[in-house]
């Protein structure tokens, strides 16, 4: 398609400006990625400065496009034809899958937007690219498609007769470009003919008889005279023609920038200090003079009401509204106290969804009762914060003081979704605003809280217990409608947003308990502060779940308490974007905006919250900006660093003030009304605090506490009988359907797992831990396996989930059990996760916090990946009991081992697990003691040697009164070994997990009392350590394996001692000195030596590598010398 007055086919428009909606980085201060709702693609455009423009005028800019153009922009037409077909790659200028189109596509598009702009001034929207075509999807189903698409093929055209023949009267507006448009007024129209402008009525009339679009439209008399230019330049419309359609175009484009950048003008601080997005330039598509408008003579023009303009707003009263009452509805709307982010939905039908709901005269109206609930919410967190801060003026409660609107907005939000259905609801939250949400939204009683104020709260003799401000609740409260709603708040410390994957993890799990699986009656809230919400990336992991399979929960309701600060730190230091929230479009999630100090807007917006989530089963996030009326705690001074704003605070009259204000000027209540209402509220609160002082304990949730502290609970045997294992075996060796192909290689595999169930004997790790799931399930219980890989297994060992090989269907042996009898199977849940570590294991420990009779099972995909997730590791696994009383049967799997394969994939840090036991190294425990040692840790750790202990520690989980955290660490080498196998004989009925595996003694090994050297050590390194002894025929020296690395064996570990009285005592490790189990157990033995007679006083000797920084070294040829330095070390007497 050669441009007119040139022999070569380029561009020679560089220089034009940006016209509507179209704009670079330097046209609008704000850089956010809006996209437009009917467009699948935009094109580069020449000039637009790394601007796209795509259908309807609706804007996408992305700061990743080139400045210049990807593809040649200069052709010779000697070859014209070769070159119009020629492919040019378009993908980093489009947002479809479409990577490659003809180069006159590409250059039609160009040449059709420019030339529209340069002669009508009108916005120019590039066409979309789908499958090497420019003609946008075909949403009609009528004669008009096939018209539009002539009309279409008009526009871009390659052909030059097509392009220089005459202009036709309808080419205005019938063309690629405006195709989103004339789709809008032809539903319209087929609707209801008389809605759409007389000129479209005309055109779409004349196209249903059958009419050629060109004769379809014929303009008034005086606006054909058009003459043709010199040249014979094509032009796509004539000026003046369809002036009352281009109007109507505009304003259509003008309530599209209000519903795109709306929010960025939205009244939302309630300090009027800066704008909420950071930004301070008004952005200019949303001003008149844009568009060609005059306030002085265009503000009393009519405009129909109709697709793109205000269509609620349409009665058969009102059909059309001023441009001056269209621009004050959306300011109302967009730019009030609400702000709305929508325009990034990708389906069209949520973004309509919203639309329906706020642009409307008015978009919400509260009754009498309505506004006095909203007042009574308003004054119990008012009260609450001002009574607690008279009687404990130096105490810290990091009060919400500037956010009271939390209160009434959080129970609008659970009220409403309460009547959609859910009975359930899991609450994470900072301690911002935590007591005041404890009392007047769980409902806690005062007394309770008072009572943690006085210092009163029950903690254990051993220094358990937090802060009052970390702690949780469970409460079963009504609603307004006469519905109960269990609430449960997360424990939580003080490490923002560590509780959210929590949550979700417990939301999951009592959906699947209590509604099947369905995300109807169990919802997730989590409150954010702004900062956090940026800053953490746990809330990018967390919100990553939303829509995973087995970790999706329906959708979370996410408040942001933004009150525009970080302890000292300001906006624009703690965040790249412009509003704290961005991140949560990266999930399609809407964002509503909302001035704090409006009551009204906030409960508004919650319940639009709860219905969406309700409707869509999605992630949506209610951003409520506000302030906070003292420091980062009540002792703290932030007019140190925030002179201006606290300046501003201090002017500022509170929430409930303005409110009551407002209602008092509009004559919904009276002042002493208000006043009486504020007095109960103070009387209410007063009452908790003299009934704090004979608060009793609830033994209801301290029954099983005080058991757990008094009794001893005896292990059960956790062995199967031989026909079980006989009917897992034959499950996962074979069960899958006669149709379904399996690997050729994995059949063998599973194949031969079966055989040695069969057999009873060389059963390995793999098949020991499925006979364990399995075992589980046919007892009913829950068993749920999650994170990266663990469908297949990191190391190719588990083959959990097959594959057919044809149809890449998934088939689960152990979800296919058949039941003993009459009892029900329990569900198998195995799932591969997102790449995440702090987030997938803080869902798992939520997960496994609902049901006791639940085996819920995180694994790492290499243990020394785990410490991404100390945080849950460190504040809630290993002390989640003693501070919360939260109980978990969690289940770490962590693979470790020094297998030559560098610092990052050797060892799972047993050090750093150790040192977080809570046993006394240096006190022998007495016989009682020892019998209760599992029920008194704080969790457990095993290095097992053997499958048969590996399945037997799974199903102790299970298989007593008490739940424990259980890490375990397991060799990747052993997966395999061939000394590492087990038969079912030791798993059958009367077996049980042993903690520690005395030397079983071997043909030709000295007496007892001649043994030189007794080596305890754990793990794959006692394998190393045996074939070596063997290589090197030494009999004296004796190897003990401990099984359970804590809490530690004692009695065992005597028992062991004493039977070689003349030995030294050495532990020997694999890892560095300052790594492994060493450090922590040596002073253990030592102290059980102390209570033998023949090592008392004597010495650990230690065996393993030196002390490393990087855990272990990257050259295998170093590795095994150290192997050997150690072997020496061990077996040297």
């Amino acid at each position: 398609m050669p441009i007119v007055g040139s022999d070569r086919l380029s561009h020679p428009y560089t220089q034009v400006s940006p016209g509507l909606f179209s704009f670079g980085p330097k046209g609008n201060a704000g850089s956010e990625a809006e996209e437009c709702l009917g467009c699948l693609g935009s094109a580069w455009i020449p000039g637009f400065d790394r601007g796209r423009v795509c259908c309807a005028g609706e804007i996408a800019y992305s700061p990743a496009l080139p400045s210049t153009p990807t593809a040649p922009h200069s052709y010779s037409t000697t070859s014209h034809k070769n070159q119009q077909t020629k492919q040019i790659n378009i993908s980093p200028l489009s947002v479809s899958r479409t990577t490659h189109c003809p180069l006159a596509t590409v250059l039609g598009n160009c040449h059709s937007v420019i030339m529209h702009r340069l002669n009508l001034n009108k916005i120019a929207s590039a066409p979309r690219f789908l499958s090497n075509s420019l003609a946008p999807s075909n949403r009609l189903t009528s004669k008009f498609t096939k018209s539009s698409q002539n009309l279409r093929h008009l526009a871009t055209a390659t052909n030059d007769q097509v392009l220089r023949k005459a202009p036709s009267p309808v080419d205005g507006f019938v063309n690629s470009n405006n195709s989103y448009y004339i789709e809008e007024m032809y539903r319209m129209w087929r609707k209801d003919p008389g809605s759409v402008h007389a000129s479209w009525n005309v055109y779409f009339s004349g196209l249903e008889k059958g009419l050629p679009s060109e004769n379809a439209f014929r303009p008034p008399p005086g606006l054909v005279s058009m003459p043709q230019p010199a040249g014979g330049a094509p032009m796509l419309a004539m000026p003046g023609s369809g002036g009352e359609v281009e109007d109507h175009m505009k304003i259509q484009l003008l309530v599209r920038a209000y519903q795109v950048r709306g929010h960025h003008i939205a009244k939302l601080d309630p300090l009027n200090l800066s704008e909420a997005d950071l930004q301070t330039i008004r952005p200019p598509e949303m001003d008149l003079k844009h568009y060609g408008f005059d306030e002085n003579t265009d503000y009393e023009k009519e405009f129909s009401l109709g697709p793109g303009i205000l269509p609620l707003f349409h009665t058969k009263d009102r059909e059309k509204m001023k441009l001056r009452e269209i621009i004050e509805a959306c300011n109302r709307i967009y730019c009030g106290h609400i702000g709305l982010q929508y325009v990034h939905l990708p389906d069209r039908k949520e973004c309509d969804w919203i639309r329906e709901r706020v642009e409307l005269p008015v978009p919400w109206s509260y009754s009498l009762e309505e506004k006095r609930m909203i007042l009574d919410r308003l004054i119990w967190s008012d009260s609450f914060e001002r009574f607690v801060a008279s009687k404990h003026p130096n105490e810290k409660r990091f009060g919400l003081e500037g956010g009271e609107s939390l209160i009434p907005g959080m129970k609008a939000l659970i009220d409403r979704s309460v009547d959609a259905g859910v009975k359930s609801i899991v609450i994470g939250m900072p301690h911002r605003g935590r007591l005041n949400v404890l009392s007047n939204v769980v409902r806690k009683p005062m007394e309770a809280i008072f009572n943690e104020f006085a210092g009163s709260a029950d903690a254990s003799e051993d220094g358990g217990g937090d802060v009052k401000y970390h702690l949780g609740a469970n409460y079963v409260r009504p609603t307004p409608s006469g519905k109960k709603v269990a609430l449960s708040l997360v424990a939580n410390p003080s490490h923002l947003e560590a509780e959210d994957p929590v949550v979700l993890g417990k939301t999951k799990a009592l959906q699947h308990f209590d509604g099947e699986g369905s995300t109807d009656h169990a919802m997730g809230i989590l409150l954010h502060g702004d900062a956090a919400f940026a800053g953490q990336g746990v809330v990018y992991e967390t919100m990553g779940f939303h829509d995973l399979p087995h970790f999706g929960t329906g959708g979370t309701v996410h408040l942001v308490i933004n009150n525009q600060i970080g302890f000292t730190t300001d906006p624009r230091q703690g965040r790249s974007t412009p509003y704290c929230t961005d991140i949560a479009k990266s999930i399609d999630a809407p964002i509503f905006h909302v001035n704090g100090d409006d009551a009204e807007a906030v409960t508004f917006v919650c319940q639009l919250a709860a219905d969406w989530r309700a409707a869509f089963k999605k992630d949506v996030v209610v951003d409520i900006v506000c302030y906070r009326r003292h420091g980062h705690n009540e002792t703290d001074q932030p007019s140190f660093t925030q002179p201006k704003m606290y300046q501003a605070i201090g002017q500022q009259p509170p929430t409930l003030k303005i409110y009551t204000d407002h209602l008092i000027k509009e004559g919904s209540f009276t002042e002493q009304e208000n006043q009486q209402s504020q007095r109960m509220g103070v009387e209410y609160d007063g009452e908790g605090l003299r009934r704090k002082s004979g608060l009793q304990p609830n033994f209801a949730r301290v029954a099983v506490e005080l058991e757990l502290k008094e009794n001893i609970l005896e292990a059960r045997p956790t062995g199967v009988e031989r026909s079980v294992m006989n009917k897992i075996g034959d499950t996962i060796s074979g069960g899958w359907p006669e149709n379904f192909e399996v690997h050729k290689n994995l059949g063998r595999i599973l194949k031969n797992r079966g055989k040695t169930i069969a057999e009873g004997d060389q059963i390995d790790w793999s098949t020991a831990e499925a006979l364990a799931f399995g075992s589980l399930l046919l007892e009913g219980n829950h068993v749920r396996v999650s994170g990266q890989d663990v469908e297949r297994g990191t190391f190719s060992q588990r083959h959990a989930v097959l594959h057919d090989q044809k149809t890449n269907d998934n088939y689960i042996p152990l979800s296919n059990l058949k039941p003993e009898g009459s009892d029900p199977v329990g569900p198998f849940t195995i799932c591969n996760s997102s790449l995440s570590e702090f987030g997938a294991l803080g869902f798992e420990l939520g997960y496994s916090l609902v049901d006791p009779h639940l085996l819920t099972m995180w694994e790492a995909q290499f243990g020394d990946f785990a410490n991404n997730a100390q945080c849950i590791i460190d504040q809630f696994i290993c002390s989640g009991e003693r501070k919360w009383l939260q109980r978990t049967g969690l289940v770490m799997s962590l693979p470790h081992g020094y297998d030559g394969q560098g610092p990052e994939h050797s060892s799972a840090r047993i050090e750093r697990f150790l040192q977080l036991c809570d046993d006394d190294p240096f006190k022998f425990p007495t016989p009682e003691k020892a019998q209760r040692i599992h029920q008194d840790c704080n969790m457990q750790l095993v290095y097992c040697t053997t499958p048969s202990n590996y399945f037997h520690v799974l199903r102790r989980q299970i298989h007593r009164d008490f739940r424990k955290p259980l890490i375990v660490f397991f060799s990747k080498s052993l997966l395999r070994h061939p000394l590492a196998k087990s038969s079912v004989t030791e798993m059958e009925p009367g077996t049980f997990f042993i903690p520690l595996i005395p030397e079983p003694g071997f043909s030709g090994m000295v007496e007892n009392h001649q043994i030189k050297r007794h080596i305890f050590c754990s793990g794959q390194v006692y394998y190393t350590l045996l074939q070596e002894r063997e290589k090197r025929n030494i009999n004296d020296i004796a190897i003990t394996r401990i099984e359970q690395l804590s809490p530690v064996p004692y009695y065992e570990i005597v028992k062991a001692l004493e039977t070689y009285p003349n030995s030294d005592v050495m532990y020997c490790q694999e890892e560095p000195v300052n790594g492994g189990a060493y450090t922590y157990l040596a002073p253990r033995l030592e102290n059980a030596m102390n209570q033998t007679e023949n090592h008392a006083g004597k010495k650990v000797l230690y065996a393993g590598r030196p002390p490393y920084a990087s855990v272990a070294t990257g050259s295998k040829k170093i590795h095994k010398q150290e192997v050997q330095q150690f072997l020496d070390q061990a077996l040297n007497v």
